[in-house]
């Protein structure tokens, strides 16, 4: 396969559009057209340019075994959310099987009178969410917040923190945080 014919597969399954790939790489779309017809045979240097926008490097640009990759997973339906919950909380977990995930998208839903639990919860980076449905207390640190739906919140996770459904209606959150 030529260098053309590969930059095409590579940014096909990528799921990137020839003026998306331009924009990210700061080159024209005709440039990117031009090396894909192999109109243009491209010095290194500006295949390392037009690389850095999928991002890929330039060996594995060579390397990649284009047959046998499969797409980048970007859907995931209900039904391939595991719950990673406890006490009584499901926490559905969005993208569980993406390898090098850097944050954990949870979708939580809490029972009324149900919490995180006795103990309060303190790990390193931040966390943010939206109460979506319901009503959520919230403590961070000696603060307890009351959180109805539209609320949202965001704070160093640092900080001991715990949640609790303090309404009589089921509680559910959209939260998102550093994977672990």
């Amino acid at each position: 396969m030529d260098v053309g014919e590969r930059l095409k597969a590579i940014r096909e399954i990528r799921g990137l559009s020839q003026r998306e790939l331009a924009k990210r790489a700061g080159v024209t779309n005709s440039t990117i057209s031009m090396i894909e017809k192999n109109g243009v045979s491209p010095s290194v240097s500006s295949l390392k340019k037009v690389l850095s926008g999928i991002p890929i490097s330039i060996g594995d640009f060579f390397t990649l075994d284009i047959e046998n990759i499969e797409p980048e997973q970007v859907v995931f339906r209900g039904d391939e959310q595991p719950d990673i919950g406890s006490n009584n909380v499901s926490l559905k977990l969005v993208g569980a099987t993406l390898k090098g995930r850097s944050m954990d998208i949870l979708r939580e839903v809490y029972p009324p009178g149900a919490d995180t639990g006795p103990e309060m919860l303190q790990h390193e980076g931040e966390e943010g969410g939206i109460v979506v449905r319901g009503e959520i207390e919230l403590t961070v640190g000696f603060d307890t917040y009351q959180l109805k739906a539209g609320d949202g919140y965001y704070f160093n996770s640092n900080r001991p923190h715990r949640f609790r459904n303090t309404g009589a209606d089921e509680a559910e959150i959209i939260s998102s945080n550093p994977s672990t």
